[in-house]
C-alpha cells in the first residue's frame, strides 16, 4: 500500500528551534548554528502507524512545513497553513515571551484550518532546570481548545520528546 501524505506545519516565533526541532527528526542531527529559515522549508519523513479500525500497519508519510516565525511574514503565513492536518506550535522554555505568544500561534492555526490537531513543543527543555519546566508546564493555559493534545517539555539537542510529539500527531491524525 502506497503512504498516505500528510501536512504537519511548525510553528512559533523566531529562534524557538523549529528547524532544530525537524532536524532531529527527519535526519536525527542537531546543529548549535542559527540558521534562520526564509519563508518556508517543507521536510519528509514517513512513519508507521498502527490504525486503532484497521489491522495492518499504515505508512504515513508527514509532509513537515518549517515555517518562518517573523512577525513580518504573519500576514503570508497563512498562506502556508492552508491544508494541514496538524501543527506543533513551538516555544522557548528559557524565553517567556515566545511561551505568552503561544495562544496567538493557535488561534491563528485554527483560523485557516478549524479542524486541524496540536500539540505544544516547550523547546530547550535543556537550557532551563526541572523546577522551573514544571512551572511552565502547569501554567500554560488553552482555554476551551480540544484540539490541543498536549505540552511537551522537549530538546532538539537532547532529544527529549521529538520523536513522542511528532508520533502522537502522526497517530491522531490517522485515528480520528
Amino acid at each position: 500500500m502506497a503512504p498516505i501524505s500528510k501536512k504537519i506545519c511548525l510553528i512559533g516565533d523566531f529562534a524557538v528551534g523549529k528547524t532544530s526541532l525537524i532536524r532531529r527528526f527527519v535526519e536525527r542531527q542537531f546543529e548549535d548554528k542559527y540558521l534562520s529559515t526564509v519563508g518556508v522549508k517543507i521536510s519528509r519523513k514517513s512513519v508507521e502507524i498502527d490504525p486503532v479500525q484497521q489491522t495492518e500497519t499504515l505508512k504515513l508519510q508527514l509532509l513537515i512545513w518549517d515555517i518562518e516565525g517573523s512577525t513580518k511574514f504573519k500576514g503570508i503565513a497563512p498562506s502556508y497553513l492552508q491544508g494541514a492536518k496538524a501543527a506543533i506550535v513551538v516555544a522557548d522554555a528559557s524565553r517567556k515571551e515566545t511561551i505568552d505568544h503561544l495562544l496567538n500561534h493557535i488561534d491563528q492555526f485554527l483560523s485557516v484550518n478549524p479542524k486541524g490537531l496540536l500539540a505544544v513543543a516547550l523547546n530547550k527543555a535543556d537550557l532551563v532546570d526541572t523546577e522551573t519546566l514544571k512551572r511552565l508546564l502547569s501554567i500554560i493555559q488553552y482555554g476551551d481548545r480540544t484540539e490541543v493534545l498536549g505540552t511537551y517539555s522537549t530538546s532538539a539537542k537532547t532529544g527529549q520528546n521529538v520523536d513522542e510529539i511528532f508520533q502522537k500527531l502522526a497517530y491522531e491524525i490517522v485515528n480520528r
